[in-house]
């Protein structure tokens, strides 16, 4: 099921940036070997809403800035209740699959890496989350990105079935 959670404006958001990974990558020519860089970058506001982008430059400063521009335009909200995801969801993406699960208050975030990155950005406190499979960033980050997406919040449950929050919980 397509969640429709984009984000219209960033004007009004205090976005924070990560990095993620830094990649430097060769192209070889008749001339010898180009060297360029490459940036995934996730940024947030702790506060729901969570992005990714992808930078390439011949400098490192250059790629993260790229980076951080791509993110802004590629923002979604994420349903974030008492500081966690409200409901178990797994995701993949390419040869990555991560699983993410609610904790109890205390837990802190339970994740490696380019999860722990995403997670964070979202301003998520207390998850537990695993990547099986392939550990490559990009890929992780994609994943966590549209498990993120694939979230649904009690209220948005609750008309869908027309029926109160209260319910929803009770199951």
């Amino acid at each position: 099921m397509a969640v429709n959670n984009r984000v219209k404006s960033t004007n009004d958001l205090e976005l924070k940036d990560r990095l993620v990974a830094i990649n430097r990558v060769t192209k070889v020519t008749k001339g010898g070997r180009t060297f360029s860089f490459a940036a995934i970058v996730v940024v947030g506001n702790e506060e729901g809403i969570v992005g990714w982008g992808l930078g390439k430059a011949g400098e490192v400063t250059a790629a993260i800035a790229k980076g951080v521009e791509a993110a802004k335009k590629n923002l979604i909200k994420v349903p974030v209740y008492k500081g966690t995801i409200p409901h178990e969801q797994i995701a993949k993406f390419g040869g990555a699959q991560v699983f993410i699960k609610p904790a109890t208050h205390g837990t802190g975030v339970k994740a490696g890496g380019a999860m722990r990155a995403v997670l964070e950005s979202v301003g998520i406190t207390d998850v537990l989350a695993k990547s099986k499979g392939s550990s490559n960033p990009h890929n992780l980050v994609k994943a966590t990105i549209t498990a993120l997406s694939e979230l649904r919040d009690p209220a948005m449950v609750a008309q869908n079935r027309g029926i109160s929050v209260e319910k929803v919980f009770k199951g």
